[in-house]
C-alpha cells in the first residue's frame, strides 16, 4: 500500500471543502472551470485506460456492470442532488437541517471510487478522483453551510467524506491480498461499476458546462487541457 496515495485522496477532498471558509466571494466561474477540466480528464482516462483494461480478458458480461454503475450513479444523485459533479443547490432554511441523503450517498460514492486503486498502478485514476473530489467537496461544504450547520460539525463531516476513498482503497487492498477475503476475481467488475459512475459524472459535467451547447473559450481550454493531459499520460506509457 502506498501511503502517499491515501494522503492525496484525503487532502484533495478535505482542502476542497475547507476552501468554503477561505473564499468569501462568488467563485462559481472558477468552480466551473475546475469542473470542466476534471470532467474532461475523467472522461479521457475512462476511455483510454479503464475501459480497455476491463475488457482485456474478453469478459462480455463486463458491460452489464458498466451499465449498472451508470444507473447506480443516477440513483445516488436522487439523494445527493448532483453534488458529485459540483452542483450547489440553494437551500433556505431558518434552522439546523442535516442532509442525511447527501452525506450517505456521497460517502458510498467515494468509497466505491477508491476500491479499484488497489489493483495495479492506476495513477491516472488516482489523480482523476482527486480532481473530481475538489469541486464535489466544495459543493458539499456549501450545502452544509446553507443548511445552518455550525463550522465544527462541517469540518468533521468533511473529514468523514475525505476518508471514504482512502477506506475504499484500504478495503480493496485487503481483498486483493486475502487478508479480508479472496475476491480478486471480482476486481474487473468493481472497476466496471466505477467506470459506469465515471461515465455518468464526466458526461454530465461536460454537457452541463455549456449554455445552450455553446462553450466559451475558457471552458473549451479547460476541457482540452484535461483531455490533453490524459492523452499525454497514455502516449508516454
Amino acid at each position: 500500500m502506498e501511503i502517499w496515495k491515501l494522503i492525496l485522496l484525503f487532502l484533495s477532498c478535505f482542502l476542497g471543502g475547507m476552501a468554503i471558509f477561505l473564499l468569501k466571494k462568488d467563485n462559481s466561474q472558477r468552480l466551473k472551470l475546475i469542473l470542466s477540466f476534471s470532467g474532461a480528464y475523467l472522461f479521457a482516462i475512462t476511455i483510454l485506460h479503464l475501459i480497455p483494461e476491463v475488457y482485456h480478458d474478453g469478459d462480455h458480461s463486463i458491460g452489464l456492470f458498466v451499465l449498472g454503475g451508470f444507473l447506480f450513479q443516477i440513483l445516488l444523485e436522487q439523494f445527493s442532488e448532483g453534488i458529485e459533479h459540483g452542483h450547489i443547490h440553494k437551500h433556505h432554511h431558518e434552522h439546523y437541517v442535516f442532509p442525511y441523503g447527501i452525506m450517505i450517498s456521497l460517502c458510498l460514492h467515494a468509497f466505491l471510487e477508491g476500491m479499484p486503486l488497489a489493483q495495479g498502478h492506476h495513477n491516472q485514476l488516482l489523480f482523476g478522483i482527486g480532481l473530481h473530489h475538489i469541486p464535489a467537496s466544495f459543493a458539499l461544504a456549501s450545502v452544509l453551510t446553507q443548511n445552518k450547520i455550525p463550522k465544527r460539525p462541517i469540518i468533521l463531516l468533511l473529514i468523514l467524506f475525505s476518508v471514504m476513498s482512502p477506506l475504499g482503497y484500504i478495503f480493496s487492498e485487503g481483498l486483493s491480498n486475502g487478508s479480508i477475503g479472496d475476491l480478486t476475481n471480482y476486481f474487473d467488475r468493481i472497476m466496471a461499476i466505477v467506470i459506469g459512475i465515471f461515465l455518468h459524472i464526466s458526461t454530465t459535467i461536460l454537457f452541463e458546462s455549456s449554455v445552450d451547447h455553446h462553450f466559451n473559450i475558457r471552458k473549451l481550454t479547460a476541457v482540452l487541457a484535461g483531455i490533453g493531459i490524459a492523452l499525454l499520460n497514455f502516449l508516454i506509457e
